[in-house]
């Protein structure tokens, strides 16, 4: 894939995420929301520095196995249950982020949900990623 990342002057300067990209390539991967389920479907991690780290190791997960990499990710959404504790947590989430997936943002939103699917998960990630 090729992506450019988009930030113009004339807007605020991003942190933790880009205004836009431009993504080129031949395959779109949708992902499916995901949160901090174990391989046995339980919801695990009792903060959400804790489900988001297994959430985004998720998506990852999904990612990697339709053939694709962290830089790939084109967007990303965040759905969290508490987007104030969500605001509080930002400087290690965006460490969590650049451990797993590296430096290069993808577009991003993050949308206050009253809850999710599972009812202890505190976050959820979805996206698309553009493969070469």
């Amino acid at each position: 894939m090729t992506a450019e990342r988009v930030n113009p002057p004339e807007l605020s300067p991003p942190t933790g995420f880009s205004h836009a990209v431009v993504a080129g390539g031949s395959r779109v991967v949708f992902l499916a929301g995901q949160t901090a389920l174990d391989t046995d479907g339980k919801v695990v991690g009792e903060t959400l520095p804790e489900q988001f780290e297994v959430a985004l190791t998720n998506l990852l997960t999904a990612l990697r196995a339709a053939g694709g990499a962290p830089a790939d990710l084109a967007r990303v959404t965040v759905y969290a249950t508490d987007v104030a504790d969500y605001r509080a947590h930002a400087p290690e989430l965006g460490r969590i982020w650049h451990a797993l997936a590296g430096r290069d943002y993808p577009a991003m939103a993050v949308i206050g949900a009253a809850r999710l699917w599972d009812e202890q998960a505190l976050v959820e990630l979805d996206g698309f990623a553009v493969l070469p």
